[in-house]
């Protein structure tokens, strides 16, 4: 009789645990968050950009791989040098619905004083890519190598002129005043023509009106190939692939000036830490499909790939390097 009461209570106290078990794994699954209504993705700028192509991309890849039971939208919001966008998305504090593709002059802005939202406005969430500014000139250029150009600014910084588009303090300009604070050139005198565009820039040094530019990759190679431009240096940690493999680094050319222009993913203020999950999951398993691999190897961008701890870290070291060199440009307010 006690041999099978003492049975009964092991039965008993094994099914007491399972419906334990049962419900903190009932507990956890109900406390993990999923969109329930539709999904902004948010661009600071107009069509057709880095930006609204990566945005797109990502919409692409997610809603392919039937990760979200919603619609994904995609919304351009420009102005502002993305003041707009960012303002929008400040609107839903703690929805993780809304979220923007940022990029490093989301810290600039903020450091200038162009725009009143800075990285502490925000949820980091990711990582994107990367990619590199190259310094170029005409193919009928004076300047054979970047040597010749860092030896002419170091005697005299102005006596060149750099183009960049679309704004001061931007990436193409921190990429280049970093290779050249580097290299021993005072950048405060730098010569610095700003464009409406990128294009307009790099249209102004093949036409011999503007000696430099500091421009990405995805705009020159056309015009590298054609034989308009000539690449004299890319501000990567090590030389690229494909059409730039031939192209050498600040770092090879003994100047410390790699500079890394990042597209990223940020959410609203106050998200939770369900939400922020929900999100490393999706984006983790995002960048490691071929279609992604794909888009970014073809726009010359690297596969570089940063959770939402390692990018919230990654926001405050920048943020802080990016004022060092605002300041000896004179820009940082």
């Amino acid at each position: 009789m006690r041999l099978r009461t003492a049975a009964a209570l092991a039965r008993g106290t094994c099914a007491a645990l399972a419906v334990v078990f049962a419900a903190a794994a009932g507990a956890q699954t109900a406390g993990a968050w999923k969109p329930d209504k539709p999904v902004e993705i948010i661009i600071g700028t107009s069509p057709g950009g880095p930006q609204d192509h990566m945005g797109r991309m990502l919409q692409k890849v997610l809603q392919d791989n039937r990760w979200f039971n919603v619609a994904l939208n995609v919304i351009n919001k420009p102005g502002g040098g993305g003041a707009i966008g960012f303002a929008y998305v400040n609107q839903h504090a703690g929805d993780g619905r809304f979220v923007m593709i940022n990029a490093p002059t989301m810290l600039s802005n903020h450091i200038t004083g162009k725009a009143p939202f800075g990285p502490n406005d925000f949820t980091p969430l990711a990582m994107l890519g990367v990619e590199y500014e190259c310094v170029a000139v005409r193919a009928e250029s004076p300047l054979k190598s970047a040597r010749d150009l860092v030896e002419r600014l170091k005697k005299d910084p102005s006596s060149l002129s750099v183009a960049i588009g679309t704004s001061i303090g931007n990436s193409a300009h921190l990429s280049f005043a970093i290779a050249m604070k580097a290299a021993g050139v005072e950048i405060k005198k730098l010569r610095t023509v700003v464009f409406n565009s990128v294009n307009e820039g790099v249209t102004a040094v093949i036409g011999g009106h503007v000696d430099v530019t500091s421009s990405p990759p995805s705009t020159l190679l056309p015009l590298v190939q054609a034989g308009k431009l000539r690449i004299l240096a890319i501000a990567a940690p090590q030389r690229a692939r494909g059409d730039l493999a031939q192209v050498p680094t600040w770092k090879e050319l003994g100047v410390n000036g790699s500079h890394e222009v990042w597209r990223g993913l940020a959410g609203p203020k106050g998200m939770t830490r369900e939400q922020i999950a929900f999100w490393d999951d999706v984006l983790g398993k995002a960048v490691k499909t071929d279609d992604w691999r794909n888009d970014l190897e073809r726009g010359q961008i690297e596969n570089i790939y940063r959770n939402s701890a390692e990018t919230g870290k990654y926001w405050k070291e920048e943020y802080d390097e990016v004022r060092v060199i605002l300041t000896d440009l004179g820009l940082a307010k």
